[in-house]
């Protein structure tokens, strides 16, 4: 696996593939097997497989854990080895934004709603370093989980408003076995907090069971969810079009339950669908 640190090393590496399509898998780090589904998917639909590493801290709200974000790059590397990586991408923050940066990428509407409400700029950070992203590979795929529902809506209404030449790819959410999606900030939970979040996901299932029972009305589908949760507080439960994220009062087939929580001290998002 080839590590670039810099935006000359990683062109100059898609230039010698040539005709060769790129897939690129946009991370954080601390990297997991939900992380490793996108991984595999893209080995599965592209030739040559980039892993972009990069805690961008314009996704960051002033009181959220970016210093608190977990990294372990040594192990990320031996992660992505294991599983066929070509190249791995890690810039520094100097390299995505230079003293000088003063640009931002804006999706109006949709990034206002939902996680958009409870972490104002959040959607602004996400696409303009996505943005860069995808012009510094070109890639002709990018790979995005499901778990981040709403965020995979955005990068796709942005692909579309500005003409990317990529196709996103969704992949679906990876979960532990007890249920609660696979993400970096699960570490942070001792064992009764970890055994009070799986509580997310089987709230969500109950829900759907009664809509798939015939159940339409989306305020007794969302009391469903509230009431056998096991949580601190909740940001929202909404049910939504899978498309637009418009909130609906009857639900529909394929709609999706979204829901964010907190639990001491963290917060989780899920989704399931209809």
């Amino acid at each position: 696996m080839i590590v670039c640190e810099d935006i000359d090393c990683i062109r100059a590496f898609i230039k010698s593939q040539k005709d060769k399509a790129a897939g690129l898998v946009p991370t954080m780090g601390y990297l997991h097997e939900g992380h490793m589904s996108l991984v595999d998917k893209a080995k599965e639909l592209s030739d040559v497989v980039i892993v972009s590493i990069f805690v961008n801290p314009k996704q960051f709200g002033p009181n959220e854990d970016f210093n608190r974000y977990p990294r372990d790059l040594e192990k990320d590397k031996n992660l992505l080895i294991s599983r066929g990586v070509d190249v791995l991408f890690v810039p520094s923050l100097g390299v995505m934004y230079d003293k000088d940066f003063s640009s931002k990428v804006i999706i109006e509407g949709i990034s206002n709603i939902l996680e958009g409400a409870f972490r104002p700029g959040h959607f602004d950070g996400v696409c303009t370093v996505v943005s860069k992203l995808f012009n510094i590979v070109k890639p002709q795929r990018a790979f995005f989980g499901e778990k981040d529902y709403q965020q995979l809506k955005i990068i796709q209404k942005m692909v579309k408003d500005l003409n990317f030449d990529i196709e996103i790819i969704p992949v679906p959410i990876k979960r532990e076995q007890d249920g609660l999606a696979m993400s970096s900030r699960n570490v942070y939970l001792d064992d009764i907090s970890r055994h009070r979040a799986s509580s997310i996901y089987s709230s969500l299932l109950k829900a759907k069971k009664q809509f798939e029972n015939g159940l339409t009305c989306v305020k007794t589908l969302t009391n469903i969810v509230k009431n056998n949760l096991d949580v601190d507080s909740i940001d929202y439960i909404k049910i939504v079009d899978k498309d637009t994220l418009e909130e609906k009062t009857t639900a529909s087939k394929y709609d999706r339950i979204l829901i964010a929580v907190r639990i001491s001290g963290v917060r989780f998002i899920d989704n399931i669908e209809l």
